[in-house]
């Protein structure tokens, strides 16, 4: 407690951290012994101006320790090194090499290790690392399902070999409640006690914030309303039960499948199909029309259920917020009388990143404490 009201406020001096914790002045005593033994609270200064004499200031010691957060996509990997405050201090994006399971792991610990040598941070200084990637991990499991965009990644073995590549300090989440919790702690969910955010790329997948806590589910999937059987012809095909009914009727693939049918010349990726969309292309228009109803078709069967304040777009389809926003607002209207306000991102993509730091951040607090106590034992 009093750790973290030092992070809040800033610069403190003890009376000030006994007054807003409602702690005794002795107890914040031992407590800001205890941290400043311990590396993790640091001095810095004493206070000015006012009557009575000055008192030293105490503020966190963001150089006591590191986190790394590590954002796993099908075509892309993301790294960032923070301190202990959640300042970012490097950060780097690569290719994903995604043929493999093995591939994209030797990718990850050489991708965190050089950045953190780039930045100055040596490996032994980094506390607690967060992996972020498509999948589910069930309570009490040691490997994912429901990550189908990466290959092998369902594989018995896939989070041992994490382990033991970046070290036994490594905590693991999937990517969209990671995002989620980046909004929540930077983004446009600050201070939102009930909103979901609904990512929309290669894969389709709700991360839902409910009375300001992430909410898992049971098996740790609540969210994968990819699986929503909605927005298809047949529901019981064979990709809907893999894939999902959803995430194949408007994920990156289902995109491009409706450009090519439509017509739509000169693009490689969704994102061309939006760009040529923007220029004015009238099939591309159409493809975006019909990503907005279904997105409004998603949002309407979730709405009703969890009853959020706020719908939060993100994924780099999700986020082409000029084309997407008012169509899917409108069509929402015509669908559902709930509601929710519907915005974009503002973190883009990384939002990812942000969480993953706030979730090993927290990990890494967990873990300086139990150091403390053993030390002070």
């Amino acid at each position: 407690m009093v750790l973290e009201r030092i992070r809040q406020l800033g610069p403190v001096s003890r009376a000030q951290v006994a007054r807003t914790t409602g702690l005794s002045k002795p107890t914040v005593s031992q407590a800001l012994s205890s941290l400043v033994g311990a590396k993790l609270v640091r001095e810095a200064g004493r206070s000015s101006g006012g009557k009575g004499p000055t008192a030293v200031l105490y503020e966190a010691n963001p150089a006591a320790g590191f986190v790394v957060a590590l954002d796993v996509g099908r075509s892309m990997v993301r790294a960032a090194i923070a301190d202990l405050n959640g300042e970012i201090v490097g950060q780097r994006d690569e290719r994903a090499r995604a043929r493999s399971a093995a591939t994209l792991i030797t990718q990850l610990g050489a991708l965190a290790r050089s950045l953190g040598e780039d930045n100055g941070v040596r490996w032994r200084q980094v506390t607690f690392v967060c992996v972020g990637s498509p999948g589910v991990l069930q309570p009490g499991q040691r490997h994912l399902w429901l990550a189908h965009n990466l290959p092998g990644w369902e594989r018995e073995g896939v989070l041992d070999s994490l382990t033991a590549e970046l070290g036994p300090r490594v905590v693991f989440e999937n990517d969209v409640n990671l995002a989620t919790l980046g909004e929540q702690r930077l983004g446009l969910g600050k201070e939102v006690s009930n909103f979901v955010y609904l990512h929309v790329g290669t894969g389709v997948g709700m991360g839902l914030v409910l009375n300001g806590e992430l909410y898992r589910g049971s098996s740790g999937a609540a969210g994968e309303v990819g699986y929503v059987p909605i927005a298809v012809p047949d529901p019981h095909a064979r990709t809907s039960r893999r894939r999902g009914a959803l995430e194949t009727a408007v994920g990156a693939q289902a995109v491009m499948q409706e450009a090519d049918r439509l017509g739509v010349r000169g693009v490689s990726d969704a994102k061309d199909v939006f760009d040529a969309a923007r220029a004015g292309d009238r099939a591309a228009t159409r493809v975006v029309a019909g990503v907005a109803e279904r997105l409004a078709l998603a949002i309407a069967a979730v709405a009703p259920v969890v009853d959020p304040e706020l719908v939060i777009l993100g994924g780099a389809i999700g986020r082409q917020g000029d084309l997407l926003l008012e169509r899917v607002e409108r069509e929402l209207a015509a669908l559902s009388p709930f509601r929710p306000r519907v915005e974009v991102s503002a973190l883009g993509e990384d939002a990812e990143l942000h969480g993953a730091i706030a979730l090993a951040l927290g990990s890494a607090q967990d873990l300086l404490f139990e150091r403390m106590r053993r030390t002070a034992s």
